[in-house]
């Protein structure tokens, strides 16, 4: 990497580590039906070598933004669209209007999957400890058998998708895969981490290499973050 490059990547990961944490839906302030995409919570270079800098602002500033652009896009012609929380929007589909549906299955999906992506990242790896390491081992027959069955089913996903670990309100996990950018939300799931296996999340350093991606992204996970997004599911507190 260049000099300038680290400078500017360097620039902005100081940018994003002052922003908060917090996933938003409506920012305080914001216009009513308003999305926001939060800055990255670390500096774009963080998980590297694992994931380039340039991928993860390639990924974030672009292709979530779209995201993010295009749900505005359409709560602005539906307003009713910012009195819900999203995951609840998400959960019930089939209450929105046909014109407005797919646009918000697609938009909506990609904005919550990777606001909980950017989250999860930024870690140093390894595995959760407490409650959260003893729901893995009851549940998915530990660490290297969930890891296992993840990445399979990751790989195995046709064409652009995601692999999930979804979490019942009992603290029961269990896997799950989805194409485009549907979510276990619509099914009225919860969600407590997911990999994203699109193209553009990996393609610039593992070029058609999807399980190396899968493989190195483990080594990025912030099992902290995971393990409160786990209370916060056994709370009933968590949302996207």
């Amino acid at each position: 990497m260049t000099t300038t490059r680290r400078a500017v990547l360097g620039a902005a990961g100081l940018a994003t580590m002052a922003a908060p944490r917090a996933l938003g839906q409506a920012a305080s302030g914001a216009a009513p039906g308003a999305f926001t995409l939060l800055p990255l919570p670390y500096a774009p270079e963080a998980n590297e070598p694992h994931i380039d800098a340039e991928t993860m602002l390639l990924h974030h500033d672009k292709h979530h933004a779209a995201y993010v652009a295009a749900l505005n896009g359409a709560a602005k012609d539906n307003p009713a669209l910012g009195n819900r929380p999203l995951h609840e929007t998400l959960a019930r589909l089939g209450e929105l209007p046909e014109a407005v549906r797919a646009t918000v299955r697609n938009n909506g999906g990609g904005h919550a999957n990777h606001a909980m992506f950017w989250q999860l990242m930024g870690g140093r790896g390894g595995q959760p400890s407490g409650a959260l390491l003893a729901a893995v081992i009851r549940d998915l027959g530990g660490m290297e058998a969930m890891r296992t069955a993840f990445n399979r089913m990751g790989l195995s996903q046709f064409g652009s998708g995601w692999v999930f670990v979804t979490v019942e309100p009992s603290g029961k996990l269990g896997l799950a895969a989805r194409a485009n950018q549907d979510t276990p939300l619509m099914d009225g799931s919860q969600v407590l981490l997911g990999n994203d296996v699109w193209e553009h999340a990996y393609y610039l350093k593992y070029r058609n290499r999807r399980a190396d991606y899968l493989a190195a992204w483990w080594n990025v996970v912030n099992w902290d973050a995971v393990a409160a997004r786990y209370d916060r599911a056994r709370a009933g507190t968590l949302t996207i």
